[in-house]
Order: structure tokens, then sequence, then C-alpha cells
């Protein structure tokens, strides 16, 4: 009983601990879903990349594009995000297309950093979407962290987030 105590203790402490920074410099190699796309798309125009910082280690990392539409391609979004960051402005609409972690249960902390982020600057974000593969995995991953899918394309699927107050 002590151990289950002490593993809650410590998972508690964890996700206490941990915040959502923002990065410059990752290996895209290690991303699962898109480690085509270079480190340089990640940061171009309209695009940023997340990571959820536990003392001095990265546990999971998102990246996002600001839209002001909802993706369905890649070169879709890449688009649309270079659109709406014209004039140092960000599209209305964060668009995450890639998460991995590297600690069972940072995949879903990040989700909910990310969640927590877009909440508090409420004036710039009205969504937070997804731009996700069309595979059982990522399908399981958004619903069970809350999202609702709101299309299936031809290689892609959407789902959202809902923006509310915890």
């Amino acid at each position: 009983m002590k151990k289950v105590k002490d593993r809650i203790d410590n998972f508690f402490k964890w996700v206490k601990g941990t915040e959502l920074v923002e990065l410059t410099d990752i290996d895209v190699s290690e991303d699962p879903v898109r480690p085509e796309l270079t480190l340089e798309w990640r940061l171009d125009s309209g695009r940023k990349i997340y990571g959820l910082k536990y003392q001095n280690d990265v546990e999971a990392i998102v990246c996002v594009a600001y839209t002001n539409e909802v993706p369905v391609t890649v070169r879709e979004m890449d688009y649309m995000s270079q659109i709406a960051c014209q004039d140092g402005q960000f599209g209305n609409i964060a668009v995450a297309y890639t998460v991995w972690s590297r600690k069972r249960g940072a995949g879903r902390e990040i989700i909910n950093k990310l969640h927590e982020f877009i909440i508090k600057d409420k004036k710039q974000v009205k969504r937070l979407v997804t731009l996700s593969p069309l595979t059982p995995m990522a399908t399981h991953f958004h619903i069970s962290n809350g999202a609702k899918q709101i299309s299936i394309n031809d290689t892609t699927q959407n789902f959202e987030y809902k923006l509310i107050d915890k």
C-alpha cells in the first residue's frame, strides 16, 4: 500500500512541477508523427514548439501552427499559418500537428498545459484543434483526453479541445 501511495504522491508532485516552455531547438528525428518536417519549418511563420519541462528535462513536445482556418493537410497548414501571421499577427486557431512524450503521461500533460496556456490568452486564440494522422492511436489519444473529432479527411483527422476554464 505504501508503494501505491508513494507513486501517487510522486505523480502529483511531477504534475505540479511541470511547466509549458517555448523551445527553439529540438531533435526532429524524435517526432514519431512528422519527422520529415524540419526544425526551420516548425519555427517558420505562425508556428511554435512547446515543451513540457520538469526540473531540467523536457519530457514532452507539441508543435503548433496558428491559423485562421482548420487545415486538412500539412501543406494547407503551412499556407494558412503564413497567411495568418502577416504583420506580426498570429491566427486565432492553434493547430497541434504533432505531440510526443519521453515519459509516460507527459503527452496528456502537455496537452493540458497547452489548453491552460491558450485559455489564459483568451484575446488571441479562440480554438484548439489538431491535425492528426488517421491512426487508432491518434484517435484514442485525443478522445481519451477530452477532444471531439470534428472531421475525417483523406489522410488526416481533426479533433477539437473546447476552450473552457476548468
